[in-house]
């Protein structure tokens, strides 16, 4: 499994000013398969040592009690013979679980830089909230103080759906990108391959071990797709678990519950707007807050933001404003819809409805790092996300087939805007009368990508060259 990932770890270890590198993600998003069978293992061969510290009580129970670079260091050569220089690549993994290695980054920084190290951790913010929470702050007497300033980041998500098509088959990966960034539209026949390629992401989603399941099974679609079921159960079942931990009260254990399990339910209403009371009777906006900021945190939710009729660059959630939440990871949200796997086999294309594609763009959005916002005018108008694009506010309109023009109309009266984006099952192509370009689902990844970039300068370089 491939994870395009590995070109910035790359980056990282050949950058002669890198710092400590933390590496943050939800549970199974793939960090530790990254860093040690990807990178390490290739980069370092040999020359590696990683520590899991939810499992190494006797090096967790060492630092807890010894905040001194030069002792830790120590301790490492002789328990496990680790050479600290530029040669040897450390990883502490897991570093929720022992909070010293994150403050200990900033030594590494001013003291040891010449020595590669890795941090990662997926409920790292939860954790120290809570112990600050707990205590008062980090120990009896001390204040938990991040490495700001001291540490390169690196943030994960599950495979985006260019990753998953490029672990699919790589011959398509290249063809689309090619033709994405030459701006030309794909022949009816392949378009349509590419769309069903697209069609088992959405089942299938990006969670790892979801996706290497099926890959493994492909020669059986039924018997992968089931796999896939099976295994995705098995995370969605392990991330409620997880909601036991670091939180404030046994109440919002059942609320982050409530919610999670909810979301689907929650977009599939005519208005898609996050309802409290929906999910808990009577329950209002400062109940589910702290809930909410938990999924959200652990990067198990994504969480979009209202705008309303006047929008102004950079994009920025309103006091008060309402909210829409997402899962952060595709097969998760099919898996929630209770979306039979005999049925999608047979009927998918008439089985997944809209807010599977808005699902979908959601998870590619935030994977990007870009936030995430909603627009909706006067009336019943709306658009499904809002970008900025050099400044200016461009609507997202995601819609499985056709959609009207009535909230563009609407939108423009309101907002000085060149471009709309329509995110559909249709060819790519640019629609020059009304300044709409169409995107299939499969360019969204290469689109944002160049987006992320800043490689997207305004409309003209959207559309040059399309047919």
């Amino acid at each position: 499994m491939e994870r395009k990932y590995l070109k910035d770890l790359i980056t990282w270890k050949d950058d002669p000013d890198r710092k400590p590198l933390m590496v943050w993600g939800a549970r199974q998003v793939g960090k530790s398969y990254l860093i040690e069978e990807l990178f390490a293992k290739v980069y370092y061969p040999g020359h590696y040592l990683r520590i899991d510290c939810s499992e190494d009580n006797d090096f967790t129970n060492y630092v807890m009690q010894n905040r001194k670079l030069s002792k830790v260091l120590d301790y490492l050569l002789i328990h496990y013979g680790f050479q600290a220089d530029q040669n040897h690549l450390l990883i502490f993994d897991e570093a929720q679980e022992c909070l010293p290695v994150i403050q200990m980054m900033k030594q590494f920084c001013e003291q040891r830089r010449d020595v590669p190290l890795i941090v990662t951790g997926s409920l790292v913010r939860i954790k120290i909230l809570r112990d600050a929470h707990k205590r008062g702050g980090y120990a009896k007497n001390e204040t938990f103080l991040f490495p700001v300033g001291k540490i390169n980041q690196l943030y994960m998500a599950p495979l985006t759906f260019d990753e998953f098509l490029y672990n699919n088959n790589r011959a398509a990966y290249a063809y689309i990108k090619s033709h994405f960034e030459e701006r030309k539209p794909i022949d009816a026949t392949l378009h349509q391959e590419f769309l069903d390629i697209f069609y088992d992401y959405l089942f299938v989603g990006g969670m790892p071990e979801a996706a290497v399941t099926f890959l493994n099974h492909r020669e059986n679609r039924m018997e992968s797709i089931e796999k896939v079921v099976d295994k995705t159960r098995e995370i969605y079942d392990d991330y409620l678990a997880d909601m036991d931990l670091y939180q404030a009260s046994p109440e919002s254990i059942v609320r982050s519950r409530a919610i999670y399990k909810d979301i689907y339910k929650q977009l599939n209403k005519e208005n898609k707007n996050f309802k409290f009371s929906f999910t808990e009777s009577g329950a209002k906006s400062r109940d589910m807050a702290n809930p909410i900021a938990w999924l959200v945190m652990a990067k198990v939710v994504d969480q979009s933001f209202l705008l309303k009729e006047r929008v102004t660059t950079p994009l920025m959630k309103e006091e008060d404003s309402l909210t829409r939440l997402y899962l952060s990871d595709m097969g998760m949200f099919t898996y929630q819809s209770g979306l039979n796997a005999r049925t999608f086999l047979s009927q998918k294309d008439n089985v997944l409805s809209g807010i599977y594609f808005e699902n979908y763009v959601a998870t590619e959005l935030d994977a990007r790092r870009i936030g995430l916002f909603y627009w909706k005018g006067k009336r019943d108008s709306e658009f499904e996300f809002i970008l900025d694009i050099n400044g200016q506010a461009v609507p997202v309109d995601v819609k499985k087939k056709r959609g009207s023009l009535d909230s563009l109309k609407e939108f423009r009266s309101l907002n000085k805007s060149d471009l709309a984006i329509k995110i559909s099952a249709n060819q790519y192509g640019y629609d020059d009368q009304r300044r709409i370009l169409n995107l299939p689902f499969y360019d969204v990844p290469f689109f944002l990508d160049e987006l992320q970039k800043g490689a997207i300068y305004d409309e003209q370089d959207l559309v040059k060259r399309c047919n």
